[in-house]
């Protein structure tokens, strides 16, 4: 390993959100192919614009970028990290090192419509669990399978966990007490 790739810090997008986010999505932090494109989850490999699509029926894949942004929101549903920044090289979860975490308190507390926090894959859901222990119990916090191709879960297996969002994102009755839903 060089010196330049442990040295090198690499830095998450800002979130998206709006007033109306019912569902907070959280991953860990972006990969490298990502943080080349500016996007989040542009590896082609990445299932996370098929499994929300899925979920919400809606072709995501196929929509530009900043489509795929609208639609999210259209469907009340945020994106963000846990982390704001760390050194790692190359893309999987297990090479973050000295991370620093996003202000996810800060973040959930403008967002009045939030109900759901859904961590996407462990290393979200342990970092971000942390960040949130005293206010995990105002949400409902759900585990998602992750959606990197590092985590080998048949798709099926993976679309069935993530399809529990959809009790928030609709017109169906919701859960009536915050907890944990796992996976």
């Amino acid at each position: 390993m060089t010196t330049a790739a442990i040295s090198e810090r690499k830095r998450n997008f800002p979130p998206v959100v709006d007033a109306q986010t019912r569902v907070l999505i959280l991953g860990s932090l972006p990969g490298d192919v990502s943080l080349a494109h500016q996007q989040y989850y542009a590896h082609p490999q990445n299932r996370f614009w098929h499994l929300v699509g899925d979920t919400i029926r809606e072709d995501l894949p196929s929509l530009d970028y900043d489509a795929k942004l609208r639609a999210l929101l259209a469907h009340r549903i945020g994106l963000w990290d846990v982390v704001a920044e760390a050194r790692r090289k190359g893309s999987l979860d297990s090479n973050i090192r000295d991370h620093t975490g996003n202000d996810l308190i800060g973040l959930i507390e403008t967002l009045p419509g939030l109900e759901v926090i859904a961590f996407n894959g462990g290393t979200a859901a342990r970092l971000g669990m942390k960040a949130l222990a005293r206010h995990a119990d105002r949400y409902r916090i759900v585990m998602l399978p992750s959606s990197s191709p590092a985590y080998t879960l048949a798709y099926a297996e993976k679309l069935r966990t993530w399809q529990a969002l959809q009790a928030w994102l609709s017109g169906e009755p919701r859960p009536a007490s915050p907890g944990h839903v796992a996976t």
